[in-house]
């Protein structure tokens, strides 16, 4: 799917919403939850494309966009990485919180495309990576500057993503770099070296979680 294509989806499909925690920022948002996944089992499986993660603001990643943004010392003036993405609220937060640059790495090719249409809605420039960079040293992004923070918001939902995501950024906090993690009780988050920060009561919907608020911590992955 193109970007033309993707684009034209995003704006068929989904709304400008505030989210419930976030209400500072805009992003495109899927409002009932079965008409998108239909689509997507008809127009993005057919183009191979992972299902709409992005059309969604998961309460881990409003958590730590909420941190961010009340507490912007964290980013202010300093290259950050927004891992996983997605819709590109992680990182809109760090921009607005005040931070130098932020690198949005994200896989999905219609979420790198939603991330620049909110981007804009929200008077920011962020572009997305469209690639895996788990294992790339952090010294060498930011156009060789360097990221020194990693956000990474409610990534730790399967096993094999969670190890490697874990373990690579282990290294980088050795190395020096600030990773926040924020998560709302998903399965592989690890089980040790973790520094509780906070926790915020996050609304969400039936349809999408299995509660209508979701608990999301805010922890410091050390090394």
């Amino acid at each position: 799917m193109d970007a033309g294509a993707a684009r034209r989806f995003i704006e068929t499909h989904t709304i400008p919403v505030h989210p419930p925690l976030v209400p500072e920022v805009t992003l495109y948002t899927a409002t009932e939850i079965t008409p998108i996944w239909e689509a997507s089992e008809a127009e993005l499986a057919a183009a191979e494309v992972p299902p709409p993660f992005w059309a969604f603001p998961w309460a881990g990643g409003q958590a730590l966009a909420r941190y961010i943004l009340d507490n912007p010392e964290l980013v202010a003036g300093r290259h950050v990485l927004d891992f996983g993405s997605g819709s590109g609220l992680v990182g809109i937060a760090a921009l607005k919180a005040g931070a130098r640059s932020v690198e949005a790495a994200e896989i999905d090719p219609i979420a790198c495309t939603v991330i620049g249409l909110n981007a804009g809605m929200n008077g920011v420039e962020l572009t997305a990576t469209p690639r895996d960079v788990i294992g790339e040293p952090l010294a060498k992004m930011a156009n060789g500057q360097g990221c020194s923070v990693v956000l990474v918001g409610d990534m730790c939902y399967e096993r094999p993503l969670a190890e490697a995501l874990t373990s690579w950024l282990r290294h980088e906090a050795a190395q020096g770099a600030a990773v926040l993690m924020g998560d709302a009780g998903r399965n592989y988050l690890p089980g040790r070296g973790l520094a509780r920060l906070a926790q915020f009561a996050v609304p969400t919907t039936l349809e999408l979680e299995d509660k209508t608020v979701r608990d999301a911590t805010i922890w410091r992955l050390l090394p």
